[in-house]
């Protein structure tokens, strides 16, 4: 068991098991793309299932008087943040909002988040002790020992905040690099004839091969503007569930349209240029960040092996000549003797 426990600390062990930890989640990456059809459809049957539900317990409150229209969360989860109060001990006005944006709806993730912001701090906490202190101290000192576990643990803590913050900025990223061509589409099926609930229906059909977030957006958005009692709500929603100020500017326009009657194609034709112009100045920002970023990998991974092919031929061909002009000195030399 102690050489288990050996081998497995050794930094060559952890190494191995990183980088074969980083391959399978790049392989794991790349399959997941190419099923995004399949996750497309699930979501859109549950946006749909979600929908029909709506309307059965719709009917149901308006028969016995009582809304039953929000999802419950009675599970182990909810008992612990109930009990230990965490709502309010770690309350934060915007996590509701950032759950949201997440794509994370109802209050069973919000119960989940305050629950694993209890517990990561506990799981980090356990396992530095463990391995600092059981499987190997490293030659440190029990201050620097207690300092990483500590480290350890305030980690645990923030640890569900940057997952949520990745979360939300990685659904932006999907969702705005297919929002032009969503709206290049909105305004073809406007100006087709058909109605703004049947054309953003029918763009979320479309756009789900591009960004199925984008098409999660749309279909709640179409079923919000059938159920909510103005479509100047179901609008702000879409505004406030994405984040963006693209997906905003949009939101106003449709709003002011609709208040105020202007065209809409009109509308649209000039919030999908705006948006292009947008994601191609994201695109010339980060192409200009670029080299900067590559700055250290070149100096660290290129220049070594650009020096040894430079400058090992040349070393290579000083050493012969200095062997053969050694070898041609000892020559003569014994010539002279």
């Amino acid at each position: 068991m102690e050489e288990f426990i050996r081998a497995f600390v050794d930094p060559r062990t952890l190494i191995s098991i990183i980088v074969g930890v980083l391959v399978f989640a790049t392989i794991l990456t790349l399959l997941g793309s190419q099923g995004g059809g399949v996750d497309l459809d699930k979501r859109m049957q549950a946006v749909s299932a979600r929908r029909d539900e709506l309307k059965r317990r719709s009917r149901q409150a308006i028969v016995s008087g009582q809304s039953t229209l929000r999802h419950t969360d009675d599970g182990f989860k909810k008992r612990v943040v109930d009990q230990l109060k965490l709502a309010k001990l770690l309350e934060d006005p915007k996590v509701a909002e950032q759950m949201i944006q997440a794509g994370l709806r109802g209050p069973r993730p919000l119960t989940t988040f305050y629950f694993f912001r209890l517990a990561t701090p506990f799981v980090f906490m356990f396992a530095a002790i463990l391995y600092v202190f059981v499987m190997n101290d490293f030659g440190l000192t029990v201050t620097v020992r207690l300092g990483i576990v500590m480290f350890a643990a305030v980690a645990g803590f923030y640890a569900p905040n940057i997952f949520l913050k990745n979360r939300i900025a990685k659904r932006q990223q999907s969702i705005m690099q297919a929002f032009p061509d969503a709206l290049d589409l909105l305004l073809i099926c406007v100006e087709s004839g058909m109605s703004i609930e049947a054309a953003i229906m029918k763009v979320s059909q479309e756009i789900g091969t591009t960004s199925v977030d984008l098409a999660e957006e749309l279909a709640l958005l179409s079923a919000e503007l059938s159920f909510l009692p103005e479509r100047r709500m179901a609008y702000e929603g879409l505004a406030k569930r994405t984040n963006h100020p693209g997906v905003r500017s949009v939101s106003t326009a449709m709003i002011q349209a609709e208040q105020y009657g202007t065209p809409l194609g009109m509308a649209l034709r000039t919030m999908a240029k705006e948006n292009r112009d947008l994601r191609m100045s994201a695109a010339e920002k980060k192409a200009a960040a670029l080299p900067a970023q590559l700055t250290v990998p070149m100096i660290i991974f290129f220049l070594p092996v650009l020096f040894v092919v430079i400058l090992g031929p040349a070393i290579i061909n000083i050493q012969d000549t200095m062997k053969a002009g050694g070898e041609a000195a000892s020559a003569t030399a014994e010539a002279i003797d």
